[in-house]
């Protein structure tokens, strides 16, 4: 198989159109805040509000678990109403659950400031996703995610350089600001969809109702032998990745490899850094190629990777243990991370139909919040009882997993859905 023609940023840029590139323009700034805030939220409530390990990963598991709650109602009211409403109504959520938790001193305040979060969090997956896909088609769908990813990331690692500096768990306030600068950016994106992009509702046309899936649910969807597969995979992804990002990992690293709060940070800039450098280097390279065999590379990375920081245990507080937690989340997490967001929100919406891709993104949203809600209280039990080697065998063994599914995924989708292009495909058959 041939490899596509590479394609630069400012090619990219000019491929979009004026809604696309808008909905780019936010997506630096509003996680600017969340940079701030994500390495540190489990050790604010550990460290700083004097929540035990245990009661911290269950409160960072509210998230997940209200995002799941949430997720299947906003799939159906994007398809019905469009994404941009449940957009706002998510960002208005967010404000107000990062001012709470600024000063949310008690386990109820933390609580429902974590479930305002998480409201946030599982309408806004599935209606950004959605709403993208009703702007930019084909080739450049797929290298829209991975760019949005990328610029993700970048407003990620310049809000955790700002954090790492800043936030000090024993100066209490310098957290407050953090969330309160997190809620200040999500007015930024609030603005452009109430401005610029007021025009843009994100719903499709709705097929005749005698036609194929014209009113499929839920529990239709689900049937599906590919979209199960699917959702084991994000389930999969979610635990071992996200899932651990706010929780295991910065509690691993504190509490098993004794690493400081700094290094945290600076491991969260580097994972970023390499993120935004590589991303174009990888959607070149992944462009036209097996969606699915992009995923079983990103499992054996963050296999070697879960390896890589188990190690660090056995050497707490060392130059090691620094080396080795800034390497699993800065060099081989990253690099798992742009191969997985080359590929998977596009193998999604490639197989969903226009009139159902709210529920289809709905679906996927789930699946990674369940693996959300997994993550954390794993997490936070196996490490508070001692059970550190056990946790790092989980996600290996987790890893695994992800292949396996990705496996059977491929015999179930066309290699259309699968991210080859079919004049690629055609020049294969011809040279055999």
């Amino acid at each position: 198989m041939s490899t596509p023609p590479a394609l630069g940023l400012r090619d990219f840029l000019a491929a979009l159109p004026r809604e696309g590139r808008w909905l780019l323009a936010t997506v630096t700034i509003q996680l600017l805040g969340r940079g701030m805030t994500l390495p540190f939220t489990i050790i604010y409530l550990h460290e700083v509000r004097g929540f035990d390990l245990g009661l911290a990963g269950t409160l960072m598991g509210l998230i997940a678990i209200v995002g799941f709650v949430v997720t299947g109602p906003a799939g159906t009211l994007i398809d019905r109403y469009g994404a941009r409403p449940v957009i706002l109504g998510g960002l208005v959520c967010a404000i107000a659950g990062d001012v709470t938790l600024a000063f949310g001193t008690t386990p109820v305040l933390a609580g429902a400031a974590l479930c305002l979060l998480g409201v946030q969090a599982g309408v806004s997956w599935p209606a950004a996703n959605a709403l993208v896909a009703t702007v930019v088609e084909g080739e450049l769908r797929q290298r829209y995610y991975g760019v949005n990813f990328a610029l993700i990331n970048l407003g990620i690692g310049v809000g955790g350089v700002i954090g790492g500096l800043f936030i000090d768990v024993t100066r209490p306030e310098t957290f407050t600001y953090a969330f309160l600068a997190n809620a200040a950016t999500f007015t930024i994106p609030a603005l452009v969809m109430l401005g610029p992009l007021r025009h843009l509702h994100g719903r499709a046309a709705r097929p005749a109702a005698d036609e194929p899936d014209a009113t499929a649910s839920y529990a239709t969807i689900l049937r599906r032998p590919e979209v199960v597969w699917l959702v084991v995979i994000g389930v999969l992804l979610s635990t071992l990745g996200y899932g651990q990002i706010e929780s295991g990992f910065p509690a691993y690293s504190r509490q098993i490899s004794e690493v400081s709060t700094r290094v945290v940070g600076f491991a969260f800039v580097v994972n970023c850094a390499v993120i935004v450098l590589a991303q174009f280097w990888v959607m070149n390279r992944v462009s036209g190629r097996r969606r699915t065999r992009v995923l079983i590379a990103t499992a054996g990375i963050w296999a070697f990777a879960w390896v890589v920081f188990g190690a660090t245990g056995l050497v707490p507080g060392s130059v090691a243990a620094i080396v080795g937690v800034v390497a699993f989340q800065g060099l081989f997490f990253a690099l798992g991370e742009t191969l997985m967001q080359s590929a998977f929100p596009a193998l999604t919406n490639d197989m969903a139909p226009d009139h159902l891709r709210g529920r289809y993104n709905a679906i996927n949203s789930a699946s990674f919040q369940t693996g959300a809600i997994i993550g954390p209280i794993l997490a936070g039990f196996l490490l508070e009882h001692d059970q550190s080697t056990v946790f790092i065998a989980l996600m290996v063994v987790g890893c695994v997993g992800i292949v396996a599914g990705a496996m059977r995924l491929e015999r179930r989708i066309t290699p259309a859905v699968n991210g080859v292009r079919p004049a690629l495909t055609a020049e294969r058959v011809g040279s055999n």
